[in-house]
């Protein structure tokens, strides 16, 4: 992967998450991105990326799933959810995840119709193939200003070098200016 071109100042540092929704250490993660988030606000914005797993029965569908949460407008809350409940998940499967739609006040029918008619399985087939394309093997994993951190084995410093790269690029998006 390059690296990215320069961007406008006041323009938000990108972090892609590559995850996946059976994941217990997808879970773990969520730690470190609320951290990130309190710390950077609007200035980092963080992406979720389906990488399903195949060890994962349920990550397929859950990734849709999670797709559907975030047109009815509770992406994040419904991936936090799930990630909270990976040993039900792949203990129920399907049931799981209507529930906690559910749970969220949303449209569960509309859940059930999109796991049956596959809407959603091009966005992640697509995150899951470019996941592939740039090197990631395991989950989570991060990528942000074109350098990948895979997390997948040992997440200990994984926050502190994202912190670093974030500032670095933050940096050097407001170093541009000249007053």
């Amino acid at each position: 992967m390059s690296n990215p071109s320069p961007a406008s100042p006041g323009t938000p540092v990108v972090l892609d998450v590559w995850c996946e929704l059976q994941c217990p250490d997808c879970h773990a993660a969520l730690t470190d991105l609320a951290a990130l988030r309190a710390r950077y606000g609007d200035r980092l914005e963080v992406r979720l990326r389906h990488f399903p797993l195949e060890k994962h029965r349920h990550a397929y569908d859950a990734a849709q799933a999670a797709e559907e949460a975030y047109q009815q407008g509770k992406g994040r809350e419904y991936v936090e959810a799930v990630l909270g409940r990976t040993a039900e998940l792949a203990e129920r499967g399907q049931p799981l995840l209507l529930d906690v739609a559910r749970e969220l006040d949303l449209d569960a029918e509309e859940f059930d119709t999109a796991l049956i008619d596959g809407r959603h399985l091009l966005i992640v087939d697509a995150d899951q193939a470019e996941g592939k394309a740039i090197g990631v093997r395991g989950t989570p994993t991060y990528e942000i200003g074109g350098q990948l951190i895979d997390a997948s084995k040992d997440s200990s410093g994984v926050r502190e070098r994202i912190e670093k790269i974030a500032d670095e690029l933050s940096a050097g998006r407001h170093g541009d200016q000249s007053s």
